[in-house]
């Protein structure tokens, strides 16, 4: 089907949530007549991240949901809910095929095989650091049509934010990370590396995107929706031209001269956060080179010194959350 011969968009949400109530719910109280169920869109797919557009539609897209049980109703009722669903669900729901669009399962079993560790027992610092943001944007995200088994919205509750010292963990992950390679910069240039010194900002830039997004307590998405995400945070409007410039740039000098007002930029916002002590915000030069730099590590110095738990306060710097689906 061609864009142009589309019918009017509809969010993916607002589809899945009428396919829901207006098909699936009525289907399944003929099946199963006072069966306790949530039903929600969550998981993977841009339009959990209410990101979707038309182009969305190619691969992947449609009405889609979970239906979840209890643990003890999957093995007595979820076999025959699907048939049924097969057997009487239209063919398509706005013009999308339904096929194999609906999920039957219970909480436990969903959450433990998404995430990799079972939200309904104590959520330990370890499962939170080995977890992509990505993974708990998708099951903090989307929506919840009906929450007749009172789980999802407690599970989603607990999971919607880092405890604080876990934050704090993750923040002074990605201002080492910057602290790393901010010199580089410059150093890449100076040798005549314009491409190398461009990949180096290239990097830097995505760890600010990422630090402005923890920040402001939203789980950053991976690389194609790191940019969309970060232009709703709060600096978004003020940081992506600079961003934009210091990625433009053809000469070192120009690239370094965006970055070091987009480090102080972050690390201004750092400070509005009272988590730590004030840190100078200014940037200075990199020891004795003629690098303009933040050194970045005494945010994370600061950070880590704010941290309770001496185990996690003593990790690797390594060992922190990921954006993506390989952490």
């Amino acid at each position: 089907m061609s864009f142009t011969n589309m019918p009017t968009f509809l969010p993916g949400l607002e589809l899945s949530r009428r396919f829901y109530t207006e098909t699936v719910r009525p289907l399944l109280e003929d099946a199963a007549p006072d069966l306790p169920h949530s039903a929600a869109r969550i998981g993977s797919g841009s339009e959990v991240l209410g990101y979707d557009t038309p182009r969305s539609t190619d691969h992947d897209w449609g009405p889609r949901l979970q239906l979840f049980l209890r643990p003890r109703d999957v093995p007595r009722h979820a076999g025959r809910i699907r048939h049924h669903l097969a057997e009487h669900l239209p063919k398509a729901f706005h013009g999308h095929p339904t096929h194999d669009c609906v999920e039957v399962t219970h909480t436990t079993a969903w959450f433990t095989a998404t995430l990799g560790f079972d939200p309904t027992h104590d959520i330990t610092a370890a499962d939170w650091l080995s977890t992509p943001t990505q993974l708990l944007a998708e099951v903090t995200g989307g929506a919840v049509f009906h929450d007749g088994l009172h789980e999802l919205g407690p599970l989603r509750h607990n999971l919607r934010w880092y405890p604080r010292d876990v934050w704090l963990h993750v923040l002074a992950r990605h201002w080492n990370r910057i602290s790393q390679e901010e010199a580089f910069v410059g150093r890449c240039g100076e040798v005549g590396d314009e491409l190398g010194s461009a990949m180096v900002a290239a990097h830097l830039t995505r760890h600010l995107m990422r630090l402005c997004l923890l920040m402001d307590r939203r789980y950053p998405p991976y690389n194609k929706w790191l940019g969309t995400a970060f232009s709703r945070t709060t600096a978004g409007h003020r940081l992506i031209p600079v961003l934009t410039a210091a990625l433009s740039a053809t000469d070192w000098h120009t690239r370094e001269k965006h970055l070091a007002y987009a480090y102080e930029a972050v690390a201004g916002i750092h400070n509005q956060l009272d988590l730590t002590d004030r840190v100078d915000p200014a940037t200075r030069p990199y020891h004795s080179r003629p690098f303009r730099v933040l050194h970045a590590e005494r945010f994370a110095g600061a950070l880590t010194a704010r941290i309770t738990d001496r185990a996690l306060r003593e990790l690797p710097d390594e060992i922190g959350a990921g954006s993506t689906y390989e952490g």
